[in-house]
Protein backbone atom coordinates (compact mmCIF):
# COMPACT_ATOMS: atom_id res chain seq x y z
CA UNK A 1 0.00 0.00 0.00
CA UNK A 2 1.44 3.42 -0.90
CA UNK A 3 2.10 6.11 1.69
CA UNK A 4 -0.58 8.36 0.16
CA UNK A 5 -3.15 5.54 0.29
CA UNK A 6 -2.29 4.87 3.93
CA UNK A 7 -2.49 8.57 4.78
CA UNK A 8 -5.86 8.86 3.06
CA UNK A 9 -7.16 5.78 4.89
CA UNK A 10 -5.84 7.16 8.18
CA UNK A 11 -7.45 10.55 7.64
CA UNK A 12 -10.79 9.02 6.68
CA UNK A 13 -10.70 6.71 9.71
CA UNK A 14 -10.00 9.58 12.10
CA UNK A 15 -12.73 11.71 10.54
CA UNK A 16 -15.16 8.79 10.81
CA UNK A 17 -14.32 8.33 14.49
CA UNK A 18 -14.74 12.05 15.18
CA UNK A 19 -18.05 12.12 13.28
CA UNK A 20 -19.45 9.42 15.56
CA UNK A 21 -19.02 11.68 18.57
CA UNK A 22 -22.29 13.55 19.20
CA UNK A 23 -22.42 17.24 18.24
CA UNK A 24 -25.21 19.64 17.44
CA UNK A 25 -23.96 20.53 13.97
CA UNK A 26 -27.12 22.33 12.85
CA UNK A 27 -27.18 24.59 15.91
CA UNK A 28 -23.43 25.04 16.26
CA UNK A 29 -20.99 23.10 18.41
CA UNK A 30 -22.37 21.37 21.48
CA UNK A 31 -20.36 22.09 24.62
CA UNK A 32 -18.35 18.96 25.35
CA UNK A 33 -19.02 17.30 21.98
CA UNK A 34 -16.43 17.00 19.20
CA UNK A 35 -17.22 18.49 15.81
CA UNK A 36 -15.35 17.17 12.77
CA UNK A 37 -13.76 19.90 10.66
CA UNK A 38 -15.64 20.71 7.45
CA UNK A 39 -12.26 21.42 5.86
CA UNK A 40 -9.14 19.65 7.18
CA UNK A 41 -6.78 22.24 5.66
CA UNK A 42 -4.19 23.55 8.10
CA UNK A 43 -4.85 27.25 7.51
CA UNK A 44 -2.48 30.00 8.64
CA UNK A 45 -4.69 30.64 11.68
CA UNK A 46 -4.61 26.94 12.64
CA UNK A 47 -0.87 26.77 11.99
CA UNK A 48 -0.30 29.79 14.26
CA UNK A 49 -2.35 28.11 17.02
CA UNK A 50 -0.35 24.90 16.58
CA UNK A 51 2.97 26.77 16.71
CA UNK A 52 1.89 28.69 19.82
CA UNK A 53 1.02 25.47 21.66
CA UNK A 54 4.30 23.77 20.72
CA UNK A 55 6.51 26.80 21.37
CA UNK A 56 9.63 25.72 23.25
CA UNK A 57 9.11 22.01 22.68
CA UNK A 58 12.34 20.26 21.67
CA UNK A 59 13.37 16.75 20.71
CA UNK A 60 10.56 15.95 18.28
CA UNK A 61 9.40 17.84 15.19
CA UNK A 62 5.64 17.83 14.62
CA UNK A 63 4.24 18.78 11.22
CA UNK A 64 0.46 19.25 11.10
CA UNK A 65 -1.00 17.34 8.14
CA UNK A 66 -4.71 17.88 8.77
CA UNK A 67 -7.02 19.67 11.17
CA UNK A 68 -9.53 17.06 12.33
CA UNK A 69 -11.93 18.90 14.59
CA UNK A 70 -12.71 20.86 17.71
CA UNK A 71 -14.52 20.54 21.02
CA UNK A 72 -16.10 23.49 22.82
CA UNK A 73 -15.26 23.52 26.53
CA UNK A 74 -14.26 26.50 28.70
CA UNK A 75 -12.25 27.44 25.62
CA UNK A 76 -11.69 25.05 22.71
CA UNK A 77 -9.90 21.74 22.27
CA UNK A 78 -8.42 21.14 18.82
CA UNK A 79 -7.22 17.92 17.20
CA UNK A 80 -4.49 17.79 14.52
CA UNK A 81 -3.18 14.79 12.60
CA UNK A 82 0.60 15.27 12.53
CA UNK A 83 3.72 13.68 11.16
CA UNK A 84 6.24 13.39 14.01
CA UNK A 85 9.94 12.79 13.75
CA UNK A 86 12.40 12.49 16.64
CA UNK A 87 15.30 14.87 16.05
CA UNK A 88 18.03 12.26 15.56
CA UNK A 89 19.74 10.98 12.41
CA UNK A 90 17.69 8.44 10.42
CA UNK A 91 14.63 8.82 12.65
CA UNK A 92 11.57 6.98 11.40
CA UNK A 93 8.57 9.31 11.09
CA UNK A 94 5.17 8.31 12.45
CA UNK A 95 1.69 9.80 12.61
CA UNK A 96 0.25 11.10 15.85
CA UNK A 97 -2.83 12.98 17.02
CA UNK A 98 -1.97 16.23 18.78
CA UNK A 99 -4.68 17.64 21.07
CA UNK A 100 -4.37 21.34 21.90
CA UNK A 101 -6.36 23.38 24.39
CA UNK A 102 -6.98 27.05 23.55
CA UNK A 103 -8.31 29.10 26.46
CA UNK A 104 -10.70 32.04 26.18
CA UNK A 105 -7.78 34.49 26.26
CA UNK A 106 -6.12 32.82 23.25
CA UNK A 107 -3.33 31.00 25.09
CA UNK A 108 -2.68 27.47 23.83
CA UNK A 109 -1.04 24.35 25.25
CA UNK A 110 -0.66 20.69 24.37
CA UNK A 111 -3.12 18.46 26.19
CA UNK A 112 -2.14 15.10 24.71
CA UNK A 113 -0.12 13.49 21.94
CA UNK A 114 -1.45 10.07 20.95
CA UNK A 115 0.35 7.57 18.73
CA UNK A 116 -1.58 6.46 15.69
CA UNK A 117 -1.05 2.79 14.85
CA UNK A 118 -2.01 1.91 11.26
CA UNK A 119 -2.02 -1.78 12.13
CA UNK A 120 -4.86 -1.41 14.59
CA UNK A 121 -7.22 -0.34 11.78
CA UNK A 122 -6.41 -2.90 9.12
CA UNK A 123 -6.40 -6.62 9.73
CA UNK A 124 -6.51 -7.66 6.08
CA UNK A 125 -4.03 -10.46 5.55
CA UNK A 126 -3.37 -10.87 9.28
CA UNK A 127 -2.83 -14.39 10.54
CA UNK A 128 -5.72 -15.73 12.56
Amino acid sequence: MTKMTRLTALLLTVLLVLSMIPAAVAEGPLAGGWTAANDPTVTQERSDLFDKALDGMVGVDYTPVAYLGSQVVAGTNHCFLCLSRVVIPDAIPKYVLVFIYEDLQGSAKIMNIADFDFGSFCTYGAEE
